[in-house]
């Protein structure tokens, strides 16, 4: 046919009719779209549409009246089934409600009516013409790629959302486990109860379907709380009161010495942590120590003093055991120290106390010639109970001093 029809039969004329003209024919895709993988892509992103469950349904039905899979091509896109028809393959759904719905599809510019002059559907051939009235479909195969991308928008923002869900149900978690921690080795502060309330709250609301702007306002609130409980928890005032509680138990074991080793590891008569036979020399077996090789007996405050270079090359916060060794994962690799031979002094040393060890090597580092493997000997070292970060971290005190 040489004339396309904008208007529909008997209905007034509106701007969704007029949208077949305005589309340039740049924005018509050039290749064939499954006409069901489009319509799941439609799916997804219904909301940017402005179109509901109900619309895709009768949109669905539609669709089926194509005889082929993919929409595009040479292939005419037009459907011409009849009300009744239409109701029927969409299980009897009431005719007002479908043309309702029909409706909204054609004003959300997902179809277009080619009413013929009666206003009946129907396809007539004449030779090799072939005109059809009835519903077009290709204004959905020309926003393929506008639908394509507007539901690929909505599987980002849904997967920024599970995320940060995640990262709120973890914290939410580490704020229940503070509370009870804290309240072991600094009882009575109100700090515990806020932490335990916060915790229940965010439970109680993550059982909900919530936003992403409330759940970054979860994360914040979370994160405030996750800091003052550090502080509280390994801030330098417990670290001070823990450092003099291990210096008091050691002087109740040797009273008669003076040391200045800050590791049980180095006192006489133990090995590897554990007491020695008074006979044999040999570390006793039956008897269950800590392992205090993992637990710094060393103020934070004065592993930082002494290594000021850190500062230099670590620009973040160090008030925390592990922002130190986030800063010691970050100069490692600088220093060339390899990744198994950190591994290894992590698993023998424990993690904050081969934190020290690392910022203490940068601090003396133009004075080691292989970083990679003075770590490995004082991991061989500690690994047999020789080795504590105490003196090393003491001797670059006195070498401030001194200078």
């Amino acid at each position: 046919m040489d004339y396309t029809p904008i208007s529909p039969f008997m209905r007034p004329i509106s701007r969704a009719h007029l949208r077949v003209v305005e589309r340039p024919e740049a924005s018509v895709p050039g290749k064939p779209v499954n006409k069901w993988e489009l319509l799941r892509e439609l799916s997804k992103a219904q909301a940017a549409f402005g179109v509901s469950e109900r619309d895709l349904t009768v949109l669905q039905g539609l669709l089926s009246f194509f005889p082929d899979d993919a929409l595009g091509g040479n292939t005419e896109m037009v459907v011409f089934p009849s009300n009744k028809a239409i109701c029927e393959r969409l299980n009897g759904m009431p005719c007002s409600t479908m043309r309702r719905h029909l409706a909204r599809l054609v004003e959300a510019g997902l179809l277009t009516r080619r009413d013929s002059p009666n206003g009946k559907r129907y396809v007539r051939k004449r030779g090799e013409d072939r005109v059809a009235f009835g519903l077009d479909l290709s204004p959905l195969y020309c926003r393929a790629e506008e639908i394509a991308r507007a539901a690929e928008a909505v599987r980002e923002a849904e997967d920024r959302v599970r995320r940060l869900r995640e990262v709120v149900s973890l914290m939410r978690r580490d704020i229940a486990a503070l509370a009870e921690f804290g309240e072991e080795i600094r009882p009575g502060l109100g700090l515990w109860d806020q932490l335990r309330d916060t915790a229940a709250l965010t439970a109680r609301a993550l059982r909900r379907k919530l936003s992403l702007e409330d759940l970054s306002a979860f994360r914040t609130e979370l994160e405030t709380l996750l800091d003052q409980a550090r502080n509280v928890i390994d801030g330098p005032e417990t670290e001070e009161m823990n450092t003099n509680g291990a210096h008091f138990g050691r002087h109740h074991h040797n009273s008669n010495k003076e040391s200045i080793d800050l590791e049980p590891a180095l006192e006489k008569g133990w090995v590897a942590g554990r007491p020695l036979d008074d006979d044999t020399d040999r570390p006793v077996a039956d008897v269950e120590e800590p392992d205090t090789r993992r637990v710094p007996k060393i103020p934070l405050h004065l592993v930082i003093a002494s290594c000021p270079s850190l500062r230099t090359f670590y620009q973040g916060d160090v008030r925390h055991w592990h922002q130190l060794f986030d800063a010691a994962c970050h100069v490692r690799s600088a220093m060339g120290i390899s990744v198994s031979a950190w591994e290894e002094a992590q698993r023998c040393m424990g993690p904050e106390q081969a934190s020290i060890v690392v910022v203490a090597m940068l601090e003396r580092f133009s004075d080691i010639r292989s970083p990679g493997g003075y770590l490995r000997a004082l991991t061989s070292k500690a690994a047999a109970g020789e080795f504590s970060c105490g003196p090393m971290v003491m001797a670059l005190v006195g070498r401030r001093s001194a200078a």
